[in-house]
């Protein structure tokens, strides 16, 4: 799994343990707002009284709302590569990569489909923000789509993909997939086109596994 990015959050104080408990929980309670309401949509107030805080102890931990906005992403980050964890870990097959992108869909499912993917409508509310925060999510996804492209490296050293796989690339039409397909699956209140997304983008990296005839290696490409 790939290792912790620059968070481009305010530094971070050196907090007791009662401290750390407070801001973890200021932390939860806005990202669960922001995942409803938006990060427009949700205010200093609002967090006040969903987390019991006062104002001076939000603007203690995280300076002010941008502040608080990095958290939020960084926090919906960790929570989504711990989540996920075992199966990121490995994603170096055709089976892998289809039940996790299985297990996404069924947890859109779950939700009903509202909501979309967490870090996905952070990024489509603040990309066109300040550069601060635009940063931040860029590392967000890199983190994300990173077990993707170590899964398929790992199939290529093995030589089950082919050689001349642009496996970047192809991790990052896997990661579009999974984000256009999710916000259409919001949209529709149906999880169909999510996995019509996946589905596709993975048929196309199977495309490019090395098909064995006659005690000889051919690629599929």
């Amino acid at each position: 799994m790939s290792t912790p990015v620059e968070t481009g959050e305010p530094e971070k104080r050196r907090l007791t343990q009662a401290g750390r408990r407070t801001r973890e929980r200021i932390v939860e309670t806005a990202a669960e707002l922001m995942f409803h309401r938006g990060a427009g949509g949700t205010s200093i107030p609002d967090i006040q009284a969903a987390a019991g805080v006062s104002a001076s102890q939000i603007y203690h931990y995280f300076g002010d709302k941008q502040g608080l906005i990095l958290a939020v992403i960084n926090h919906q980050t960790e929570s989504k590569i711990v989540q996920q964890g075992p199966l990121l870990d490995g994603l170096d097959s055709i089976e892998a990569l289809r039940e996790w992108c299985d297990m996404a869909g069924d947890r859109q499912d779950a939700l009903g489909c509202v909501g979309g993917c967490e870090i996905g409508s952070l990024a489509g509310e603040l990309a066109d923000g300040d550069q601060a925060t635009r940063m931040v999510l860029v590392a967000a996804f890199d983190r994300w789509e990173g077990p993707i492209r170590s899964g398929l490296a790992r199939m290529q050293t093995r030589g089950e993909l082919s050689e001349n796989a642009d496996v970047a690339a192809l991790a990052t039409a896997l990661m579009a997939a999974i984000q256009g397909g999710m916000l259409l699956s919001q949209v529709r209140r149906s999880s169909t086109a999510y996995r019509q997304a996946v589905s596709a983008a993975i048929d196309h990296i199977e495309s490019h596994l090395v098909r064995y005839r006659g005690g000889g290696a051919v690629s599929s490409v």
